[in-house]
């Protein structure tokens, strides 16, 4: 099993969709994010998100495809992340209580020196951001 001391892997994919979301919708918008930071899925360590996602088909279906760990955060935890937030979202904060699922839970962890590799991207019913373990 990866850990987070395994250095090889120094990505982390942060992951927030709505309820009932198409899993390849999600996984298409995850392979764009990979393209877009010229990175593979082998570079990844975890999959995270917020706990209310726990059992969302399309976070595990993610996770599953692309053989990773899946960790989620409490909101709490994911809010004390909004100072490092590029697309902080009241109406995120109003729906889940935290300002950011994707790019809160990427950062959250990456640990506190990690950067976003890639800030929050959209897709209808899904958010996707990477973060790099400094």
């Amino acid at each position: 099993m990866t850990t987070y001391a395994d250095f090889t892997r120094r990505y982390i994919l942060g992951l927030g969709c709505e309820s009932g979301a198409d899993w390849n919708d999600v996984r298409m918008l995850v392979e764009r994010a990979l393209q877009q930071v010229g990175i593979g899925s082998e570079q990844l360590l975890a999959v995270v998100s917020i706990d209310t996602r726990m059992d969302e088909p399309a976070i595990l279906e993610v996770a599953t495809h692309f053989r990773l760990p899946v960790r989620f955060f409490k909101a709490a935890a994911l809010e004390q992340e909004t100072p490092r937030l590029k697309n902080p979202s009241e109406l995120v904060f109003a729906h889940v209580g935290c300002h950011g699922v994707a790019e809160a839970a990427a950062l959250a962890a990456a640990g506190p020196d990690a950067e976003l590799a890639l800030p929050k991207m959209k897709s209808g019913a899904a958010t996707v951001a990477i973060a790099r373990i400094a």
